[in-house]
């Protein structure tokens, strides 16, 4: 145990000296208390001493990194600061005229992240630093202290709570994978059985494939047609006369013929068959749980990846596969119409807030007489936040604009913003990439006294792009950090249910006899908990929307309910 006052933070790396690791411990002023450097032989015990004692807030380079080799040791930590995961917010964002500085030290490598495009990115990595023959516990004190520097020059304390959120969404990723989706490998394969027929050898297609793709030949009166090769197939459609430019379903969609049908059904099973087929669960489901791994802010709104497994794909026809332990349920929570609900509170409308009252804001924004139906709503919302400029989406945006004027005002700023090459933000901070280089040669080249026609229309083509971006940037990112609030409310809550009466195994040595988040996917959480807890656990969900909604907008009064059912398994309703 450190011998000081209990400590506030703790600064945790890897020390100068093999083998060891340097713990540099701080107060809640902020004052350094006391240093201790231990093998690693004996760290494991020491972080589950000092865990159980103070809760610190531990200090680390990356949560991916330290956290599962605990998690499987038995120790859970209450609070993490994650100077990877901070250092890309507190870098880029708009938000401070100073941002902390970037270097190629501190560039997040998750080999399956989603891509973003950004030039500070790539203009870095044949940067050299002195930093690099420092042992790591100097790098990780050098940089907290930057980041720390740069959260006490914000005007607010809007970057802090976002640093913070991002700090226990990477906690609670690592928690997940951990504990595990709970998975029954024999409903999967029965519901594989009957979508696919009996499982077939290696290299032939499953029975119900082989039948249409007979049907599909018939129909096109090709015996040599191959549906899983979209040139082939498309070679073959145009020799029986249907002329289409793809083979996607939603071309196939719009056209008149036997073989449509078939055809997509074969499609939708082809595609059940190579992502979540029988290999996929020998791969992926071991002990009757599904372990994804979970990439915190992985996209550069700040909305999670996944990296294998499909993980915020699982379809709807697989979900019954999702399935409690034995005395234990599920407790599935979905936001209705998370962004829409968000974007009137962030942009403070009160009339779009009141046509967010209840389950269904689409029918608000009808009641509202911006739109006479439901369907129209939705267009228009959606266009609103997507950029939709044709169609049905872009005739009811002028009727949006006029009785929401607010919500309207914040996307086509930000939109604007964005077409200018500028930078927008998210509610707490999170800001947009800068146009990459690309996008600047286009509007150089445009604005150029010998560009030509094609150069103009390029150029406007990116920046209408960008705009589109950068407005849906806004609305999305500050969903996320809604969701991120969320699941450290549930985290908290959860974390103070008692144990359960029979245990479940199978999640982990830290989760087995405690309710605990399982699965969480953009505006959907599932809770796996022991059965005599189910309401409250329930609670505990509603509850921390409740209080996420309450702390991020700050007293606006905005409807975000949840559809809250408990169950054996997580099917869906058709």
């Amino acid at each position: 145990m450190i011998e000081s006052d209990l400590p506030h933070e703790i600064v945790l790396g890897r020390s100068a000296r093999p083998g060891h690791w340097c713990l540099v411990a701080y107060g809640e002023d902020g004052a350094e208390q006391d240093t201790r450097e231990v093998p690693g032989a004996a760290l494991h015990a020491l972080i589950r001493a000092v865990e159980e004692q103070a809760h610190p807030r531990w200090v680390v380079r990356s949560l991916r990194e330290i956290y599962p080799p605990l998690l499987a040791a038995g120790i859970r930590i209450r609070r993490a600061h994650d100077l990877l995961l901070c250092h890309a917010i507190l870098r880029d964002t708009a938000s401070l005229a100073d941002p902390v500085p970037a270097s190629p030290r501190w560039l997040r490598a998750d080999p399956s992240a989603v891509p973003v495009s950004s030039p500070a990115l790539f203009d870095l990595h044949d940067e050299t630093s002195a930093v690099d023959e420092a042992p790591e516990i100097d790098e990780l004190l050098a940089e907290y202290a930057r980041q720390r520097a740069a959260l006490r020059r914000a005007p607010d304390g809007r970057l802090a709570l976002l640093c913070a959120a991002e700090s226990t969404g990477a906690l609670i990723a690592e928690e997940m994978t951990a504990a595990g989706l709970p998975w029954s490998t024999a409903v999967h394969e029965r519901l594989l059985a009957d979508a696919l027929g009996p499982r077939p050898v290696t290299g032939a297609r499953p029975a119900r494939m082989a039948e249409l793709a007979a049907t599909i030949a018939a129909s096109l009166e090709d015996p040599s047609v191959n549906p899983d090769s979209p040139p082939r197939l498309l070679k073959s459609l145009r020799r029986a006369g249907i002329l289409v430019d793809s083979t996607s379903r939603w071309e196939l969609g719009e056209i008149e013929h036997p073989v449509v049908e078939p055809l997509l059904a074969y499609k939708k099973l082809a595609r059940l068959y190579s992502a979540n087929g029988w290999h996929w669960l020998a791969e992926w489901v071991h002990d009757e749980r599904f372990r994804p791994i979970y990439l915190t802010g992985g996209v550069v709104t700040g909305r999670w990846a996944s990296s294998g497994g499909g993980a915020l794909q699982i379809p709807r026809s697989l979900r019954p596969a999702v399935r409690a332990d034995e005395g234990w349920v599920l407790v599935c929570a979905d936001v209705a119409q998370l962004e829409p609900r968000v974007l009137a509170a962030m942009s403070k409308d009160r009339a779009m807030a009141d046509a967010a009252r209840g389950a269904d804001l689409y029918e608000g924004v009808v009641r509202s007489g911006a739109v006479q139906t439901r369907q129209e709503a939705k267009y228009a919302v959606l266009g609103a936040m997507y950029g939709a400029t044709t169609g049905p989406s872009g005739r009811l945006g002028p009727r949006l604009r006029s009785v929401f004027p607010r919500a309207m005002a914040l996307v086509d700023g930000a939109a604007k913003t964005g077409e200018e090459g500028g930078v927008v933000s998210t509610l707490l901070g999170r800001s947009s990439p800068r146009p990459d280089a690309a996008w600047t040669a286009a509007q150089f080249r445009a604005s150029d006294p010998e560009a030509d026609g094609a150069d103009e229309r390029a150029a406007r083509s990116r920046a209408r792009d960008r705009g589109r971006f950068t407005r849906n940037f806004v609305v999305q990112g500050t969903a996320a950090e809604w969701s991120l609030l969320w699941l450290a409310e549930i985290r908290h809550r959860l974390s103070a249910l008692p144990g359960a009466a029979r245990p479940a195994t199978g999640s982990g040595p830290v989760f087995s006899d405690r309710a605990h988040l399982a699965f969480f996917l953009h505006d959907e959480v599932i809770v796996h908990a022991p059965a005599e807890l189910a309401a409250e656990a329930a609670r505990a969900v509603q509850e921390s929307a409740d209080a996420a909604t309450r702390r991020l907008f700050l007293g606006f009064e905005i409807d975000i309910p949840l559809d809250l059912r408990i169950a054996e398994d997580a099917g869906k309703a058709s």
